[in-house]
């Protein structure tokens, strides 16, 4: 007798195997910490201080990032940069005070973020993916505020060497910013871009992620690390990351859109998508995680939420169920 499929695990519930990690040197300067698929950290080392891109989600797994940073420099970690707000990019924050953390810098759009969803958000990430909040009793009570906030654009001096940040257009999020050596043309993307990796949507802004792409592309940056997957470290590879980012959201959004044009329920339009996108895009990192979210945010967009919905822990098992059901 043949026994009936057994449920699928709410998002990456189930994504219980460790990852190889990866400590890349793009440049004198700049290095990239990957993890197959798992979210990145970028690292930039001046002449008197070092800049994190993106901390890591518990301090117990920024330390391994601070471990790899100590193999190459002994400078203190002065700077701490949220490329946006996801839990799991910004709670490992405390782990880089008693490294010399003087400023957590992030956009206004991202502050404003922690503002009004900050605490749900928290909770939402750490019941998706526990794997990816190891430890999670290290990270301290409240949330993580900068301490600095721009709008648009900015320079930070490591000495000699400048890292600019710039906030390029609406993406991955409303606070996006991608912080880059313009003179080594090395850019540190966060989820703005990924690579073999499904991007996550559920908080982004379908109509204009593509266009943001395209000015990140006029960057004709050579070397390039995405929010997930490996550094790129050609110019030919960079274009391709940011290219295939860019037509799977597309993809995503004109499926969504014949769909509610043609009166489609959201259950539907979300199985006729995971059809028709599984055969590209399915041997992605998390494909089956970020699908019902970012169908979701896609058919909101469509039907006039022009901003993103919170999601909450229980918003989160609600939609899973009723488009996994």
């Amino acid at each position: 007798m043949t026994s009936p499929t057994a449920p699928k695990a709410f998002a990456s519930q189930a994504d219980l195997a460790d990852k190889q990690v990866t400590f890349s040197k793009l440049s004198d300067n700049a290095y990239a910490y990957t993890a197959e698929g798992d979210p990145n950290t970028g690292i930039v080392i001046g002449d008197d201080a070092v800049m994190v891109i993106d901390t890591q989600a518990t301090p117990v797994m920024a330390e391994d990032v601070i471990r790899r940073i100590r193999a190459v420099t002994d400078k203190p970690i002065k700077y701490v940069v949220l490329s946006h707000y996801h839990a799991v990019r910004v709670l490992g924050a405390s782990a880089y005070f008693k490294e010399g953390c003087e400023q957590i810098i992030a956009s206004r759009d991202t502050y404003d973020l922690i503002v009004e969803r900050g605490e749900q958000d928290k909770a939402s990430e750490i019941g998706r993916f526990p794997r990816l909040f190891r430890n999670v009793e290290s990270v301290p009570p409240g949330l993580t505020w900068p301490t600095m906030t721009f709008e648009g654009r900015m320079s930070v001096w490591l000495g000699k060497l400048e890292v600019k940040l710039a906030q390029i257009g609406r993406g991955h999020t409303k606070g996006d910013t991608i912080a880059y050596l313009e003179d080594q043309k090395i850019c540190f993307a966060g989820d703005l871009v990924e690579y073999q990796s499904t991007a996550y949507a559920g908080d982004c802004y379908f109509r204009d992620w593509p266009t943001t792409l395209d000015r990140l592309d006029a960057y004709g940056f050579d070397k390039l690390v995405p929010g997930r997957g490996a550094a790129l470290e050609d110019a030919v590879s960079t274009r391709k990351a940011i290219a295939s980012t860019r037509g799977f959201i597309s993809d995503v959004y004109s499926l969504v859109l014949a769909g509610v044009a043609d009166g489609k329920s959201l259950n539907v339009i979300y199985k006729e998508a995971m059809a028709a996108l599984r055969p590209k895009y399915g041997h992605w990192v998390i494909f089956d995680h970020c699908m019902p979210f970012d169908v979701t945010r896609a058919y909101d967009e469509a039907t006039g939420h022009v901003h993103p919905r919170i999601w909450t822990a229980e918003r989160d098992i609600e939609m899973w169920k009723a488009l996994e059901s």
